[in-house]
């Protein structure tokens, strides 16, 4: 028998409905997962969740931290407001209390490092001089920094986290996220920022000037296309990591927090995404940018938009599954008002395999729909008429 998605569609209220029955069953995760506080694994090409241990529990990030102070940089570089080649002055006093604290890059008053070096320093060699110099060298001083990355925060959706330090040193636990917050911080990182996230992510070695810097990252160069993102460790926090790796077109991304040793972290880091990549298959169902769904619109010069994704969107079946049935749900709240820009986010595509937790895709208008102006009102009408 054929593996199949069986459509049967309605409209209610906004969703559109496509059914089927439901038997899958989740393989059993790698057993190193059960000393580890926090776990999640999720293919972001599907939305769904393949492992999961308090993914919405606050921990503390430790430097996973700096995986937001990147991330508003990158914002910044992309909006053209933060040039990659700008050189930062060194204030004395953060020299003074930086160098050699903790993984840094020994930044004097007399360097003048630029952004480009910065960000390497802040997501190879996880330097916490790096992510200071950034934050007040842009915003004038680590509030506003902060600030900027708690805007961020919010704009992702990250509804549990909360950064109170560029560089996740130790705050007495005003810095705090979520497993499942992180995963959206990636998510956007990588979908928002491909050029950017390529170039400073997943470099096992970054040379500044004679300081031979180096990553802690387990994955990347053993787990065959692993590409980052950033290791974290205190005494307070145990040690985290945020993972990622792509293959065949699936790009999974992994937390991992408060785990013992960095032994552990590491052998189950890279453990969870081999079991992901080998006990999981994608089944395609929509190219990048294909429309989903044609979605009606109130008060525009066009009737309808189509709702697209901005990631190639498959359903992740167990092995040993290949004739399992999907579901899918397309939801928005209809009709749409115009005027609508292109990329802007207005609905979700839910994806459902069997009896497992379903996944969710955001979707994005596909084109700008612009105000109705008094002859597409009347066109509208008309059609309205005879429809």
């Amino acid at each position: 028998m054929k593996s199949f998605l069986k459509f049967t569609v309605s409209a209610i209220a906004g969703a559109v409905l496509l059914t089927a029955p439901a038997v899958a069953q989740a393989p059993a995760p790698p057993p190193e997962l059960a000393s580890i506080p926090v776990s999640l694994l999720v293919d972001i090409g599907s939305g769904q969740v393949l492992v999961q241990r308090r993914p919405d529990v606050p921990f503390l990030p430790a430097s996973v931290t700096k995986v937001m102070t990147a991330f508003v940089a990158f914002e910044e570089i992309d909006a053209g407001r933060l040039p990659i080649n700008r050189k930062f002055q060194v204030q004395p006093e953060t020299s003074r209390e930086w160098f050699a604290k903790g993984t840094t890059m020994y930044l004097t008053p007399n360097d003048r490092p630029t952004t480009k070096d910065l960000l390497h320093g802040i997501m190879t060699a996880s330097a916490n001089d790096a992510a200071i110099v950034l934050a007040q060298g842009y915003a004038g001083s680590v509030a506003k920094w902060t600030a900027r990355m708690n805007a961020a925060a919010k704009s992702l959706g990250m509804s549990r986290s909360h950064y109170n330090t560029p560089n996740g040193w130790m705050d007495e636990g005003h810095t705090y996220v979520t497993a499942s917050d992180l995963v959206k911080l990636a998510d956007a990182m990588i979908t928002r920022h491909p050029q950017l996230y390529r170039e400073f992510s997943g470099r096992k070695h970054y040379f500044w000037r004679d300081v031979a810097m180096r990553s802690h990252d387990p994955t990347v160069g053993v787990v065959p296309g692993a590409d980052g993102i950033k290791t974290g460790y205190t005494r307070e926090a145990g040690y985290n990591f945020l993972g990622t790796a792509q293959r065949e077109g699936r790009r999974l991304v992994m937390v991992l927090a408060g785990s013992p040793t960095y032994v552990i972290r590491d052998k189950a880091a890279r453990d969870l995404l081999e079991w992901g990549f080998s006990q999981w298959h994608a089944r395609h169902l929509f190219e990048q940018g294909q429309t989903v769904i044609e979605a009606r619109v109130q008060d525009g010069d066009a009737r309808a938009v189509p709702l697209v994704a901005n990631r190639e969107v498959h359903a992740t079946v167990p092995n040993g599954d290949a004739n399992e049935p999907i579901s899918l749900s397309v939801h928005y709240r209809g009709p749409l008002q115009a005027p609508l820009r292109k990329g802007q986010q207005v609905g979700e595509l839910e994806i459902k395999v069997g009896s497992l937790a379903p996944g969710k895709i955001p979707l994005y208008a596909g084109r700008d729909i612009g105000k109705a102006g008094p002859l597409d009102r009347l066109l509208n009408g008309i059609i309205n008429l005879f429809s």
